[in-house]
């Protein structure tokens, strides 16, 4: 399923908050849960603790978040994070089974459907590797 939104989960440190900002910086990042446009880099202050991001970018939008319903903050999503190659690089990716957890307790109806279809994938993939 395709989607609109990028999701990353982060821990949302104040060290790691600036580095966001300062990778951000020439693409614009504003707020999308505020009515005014306010601007990632100058708000919050420094220092304000952060739970979630969720910006409006040049490039398109991107959700900042320090855990995943059903799931866990960044150290568990890490622990069973899959390494994906890259531009160049690998880098972790949410592991399919943590994705159905995500996914089923959000629950929305088009979750709910991606769950089901994820399950089916793993199921493929288990008959494919002879599991």
């Amino acid at each position: 399923m395709v989607t609109k939104v990028v999701d990353v989960c982060a821990v949302l440190s104040t060290e790691n908050v600036q580095k966001i900002r300062a990778a951000f910086a020439d693409i614009n990042p504003v707020h999308r849960q505020t009515h005014r446009q306010l601007s990632f880099l100058g708000h919050p202050a420094r220092g304000l603790p952060l739970a979630n991001l969720y910006l409006r970018t040049d490039k398109g939008i991107i959700d900042i978040l320090s855990s995943i319903l059903g799931v866990g903050d960044f150290q568990r999503l890490k622990k069973n994070a899959v390494m994906i190659p890259m531009f160049g690089r690998e880098y972790p990716v949410i592991s399919i089974e943590d994705l159905i957890a995500a996914k089923e307790a959000v629950g929305r109806p088009k979750d709910i459907v991606a769950a089901t279809e994820l399950r089916c994938i793993v199921e493929k993939l288990k008959s494919a590797d002879g599991g």
